[in-house]
């Protein structure tokens, strides 16, 4: 367990523009998604092309989930499935619930879950898109949904929501202030079900090796902590996107750490990290175009 330097993922350069996406949002909604989309294959081109070194990242990752080398079109598959969900998440959060076939699997081990004690976790990835969650608050709507994310991306996340909708809303807990805990503490008390991602580290976040697609990587350690010590059931979702507007979201339960005793935590933890770096490999395989980390994954610093 060891925290590193600034991860690569942070120091690469980051090409969103609230210009563009507000442009874009307007051709979106104006003149709906298949127009969105037309101009939606260009950009994919462009970042394809102007990007090397997200496209020797790519590159590197679709040949471990593939199995083998990945082609041109392998690559402009992978970028143009990444646009997509960024595009549509102007839609899920208009409520356009319409536009799209989400088939929702394993909402129901949830519940059940959320019947024997308050609250659960739902760890994933930047795999698909997280945004059709709202597709499942939006058919339970007794169910909320709060995301754990760090200050800075909380406060991007804000200005992206009020690009593509001032009215949109998301419950965010902040992380790295002292109150964050019990935070999320309140929040799963409430019932709520608290969403993080736990495929990237901040420089500072301690992390821990596991077995990612035949190869070691470093996965962050928070998200397991918080989890073992809020004792709470732990989730695999993820919200793959399929083509065209079809979307699988699923649910699969990974861990539960609501009856793990104190000195039992770390190997809990250990055992929870694999299962979930196993699942994400799983789904990767499955839907190789499917996971958004254009970084070096497996870089040994």
């Amino acid at each position: 367990m060891t925290g590193g330097p600034t991860p690569q993922w942070m120091r690469q350069q980051e090409r969103s523009h609230l210009g563009a996406l507000r442009l874009m949002v307007w051709i979106s909604l104006r003149l709906g998604r298949p127009a969105g989309r037309v101009v939606l294959r260009g950009i994919a081109l462009y970042f394809l092309l102007f990007s090397p070194t997200a496209r020797r990242n790519g590159r590197a990752y679709l040949a471990r989930a593939l199995g083998r080398p990945p082609t041109w079109r392998d690559g402009y598959r992978h970028v143009l499935s990444f646009a997509s969900t960024v595009h549509d998440r102007i839609y899920l959060l208009n409520d356009r619930f319409d536009l799209f076939d989400i088939r929702i699997t394993g909402d129901k081990a949830v519940q059940q879950a959320l019947d024997h004690q308050p609250g659960a976790f739902l760890v994933g990835a930047h795999l698909g898109s997280f945004e059709v969650l709202r597709a499942m608050a939006h058919q339970h709507a007794r169910t909320p949904v709060a995301m754990l994310m760090y200050e800075d991306n909380a406060r991007k996340i804000g200005a992206i929501l009020h690009a593509i909708n001032p009215r949109a809303q998301q419950d965010v807990v902040a992380l790295g202030r002292p109150d964050s805990m019990l935070r999320a503490r309140d929040k799963l008390d409430a019932g709520c079900l608290v969403g993080m991602l736990a495929d990237r580290s901040l420089a500072n976040d301690s992390t821990a090796e596991c077995m990612f697609l035949g190869a070691p990587a470093r996965f962050p350690l928070g998200p397991w902590r918080m989890a073992a010590m809020l004792r709470r059931p732990v989730f695999f979702m993820s919200g793959l996107y399929l083509g065209g507007n079809r979307y699988e979201l699923r649910f699969e339960p990974l861990a539960d750490f609501s009856t793990v005793e104190r000195g039992d935590r770390e190997a809990a933890m250990a055992q929870a990290m694999q299962a979930y770096a196993d699942r994400l490999g799983d789904m990767c395989r499955r839907a190789p175009y499917n996971w958004f980390n254009f970084f070096d994954f497996w870089q040994r610093t």
